[in-house]
């Protein structure tokens, strides 16, 4: 078998047992040799490197296995840690079901006809975009065992909205079922503008919802990811009235 340089090779138990017996015959031929004053016999030379010597190969084993069982520890400790609170479950749970509306309303756009070309492509970029955004928040909702989305009846009490009765489609910017089937049936430039003002409405709302997590939420990566969606929601607001003027 051939063993890259610098690596020491695999041992066999054999292999490590037969190392054992020369050098243990090794031994009592020396010994025999310095009693009877007689030469050692003629026997070949058997120095063992220190990665080859079976006191040292055991050593390394069960370092590794003692590390490995460390860092498995560390592992497991840190994500039975993870600090989160209601906001932030109730942040991901709300924020997953506007971006998914916002990844409707993309995807209607860009199948209607006579469209501006420039609001097509802002409008695959909100698509491709929040929907990573929403595969990251299922995660985080995983790592918090908490379900992966809301209860479907109630919304934004995470919010300070404590005691309002709010359902997901009244969340802030959500378009209405009538918004969307009047999105639906348009073409042209009246398409343009409808798209322009419900996803600018849409972006403002979770805009609002993102600032408060960013300052209320718990756990890290939940503050940061709110943070990201503020700042970029803001950046496609201004390039939606930006493509829109004539």
């Amino acid at each position: 078998m051939n063993t890259p340089p610098g690596q020491p090779p695999d041992l066999s138990l054999d292999q490590i047992v037969e190392l054992e017996r020369r050098a243990h015959e090794r031994e009592l031929a020396e010994a025999a040799a310095a009693d009877s004053d007689l030469p050692p016999a003629d026997l070949p030379p058997l120095v063992l490197p220190w990665w080859q010597r079976p006191f040292n190969i055991a050593t390394i084993l069960v370092t590794a296995a003692l590390l490995a069982g460390m860092i498995g520890f560390m592992v497991g400790d840190s994500l039975a840690q993870v600090d989160f609170n209601e906001n932030d479950v109730g942040f991901l749970h709300d924020m997953r079901e506007h971006h998914e509306q916002a990844i409707e309303m993309g995807f209607i756009f860009r199948e209607l006809p006579d469209t501006n070309n420039g609001l097509a492509v802002i409008a695959a970029s909100i698509i491709q975009g929040q929907a990573v955004d929403v595969g990251r928040m299922i995660q985080l909702l995983r790592t918090f065992g908490a379900d992966e989305a809301g209860d479907g009846v109630s919304s934004m009490q995470w919010m300070d909205m404590e005691g309002m009765e709010m359902t997901p489609q009244e969340m802030p910017g959500m378009a209405t079922q009538e918004q969307l089937d009047e999105l639906l049936a348009s073409s042209g430039r009246a398409a343009d503008e409808l798209f322009v003002r419900l996803m600018t409405a849409h972006h403002e709302g979770g805009i609002d919802m993102a600032e408060y997590a960013a300052i209320h939420a718990k756990n890290d990566q939940v503050r940061r990811m709110a943070t990201s969606m503020a700042e970029s929601q803001r950046h496609e607001i201004a390039e939606l009235a930006g493509r829109l003027a004539p």
